[in-house]
Order: structure tokens, then sequence, then C-alpha cells
């Protein structure tokens, strides 16, 4: 027996379109945009933590033993 990889997080373009029609009929028209900026600004936040975070333990890395006291 030959069994195929399952490839997650390969999609064509054929289940692009049906996802998106999918959501066009579960939200509507006037409720994607509302969830598109919903969307961008959980990204942003996501992205502002990640650099804050990165930032620190950068600040942390550069700070010799002495300084600490």
């Amino acid at each position: 027996m030959n069994f195929q990889p399952i490839l997650l997080g390969v999609l064509g373009t054929q289940e692009i379109i049906i996802i998106a029609i999918i959501i066009l009929l579960l939200f509507g028209g006037r409720k994607i945009p509302e969830l598109m900026k919903g969307l961008g600004k959980g990204i942003r936040e996501f992205n502002d933590a990640k650099n804050t975070v990165r930032k620190e333990i950068e600040e942390s890395s550069t700070e010799t033993p002495q300084n600490k006291q």
C-alpha cells in the first residue's frame, strides 16, 4: 500500500476560492471589513508584543553583571 503524505498548509486556487465563498456566505459582505480590521489589529498587537520582548531580551543580554546591581 502506498500512502501519500497529507500536505497541510498547501492551498491551491480552487481551495482559496471555496474558502472565500464560505466566509462570504457565513459573515456576509458587511461583516467582512470588520472581521479584517479586527484581524489586522490582532496581528499588529502580536507584532508589538513580539518586538517588545525581543527588545527586552537584547537589552538584558547587553547588560554586564556589574550594571545589574
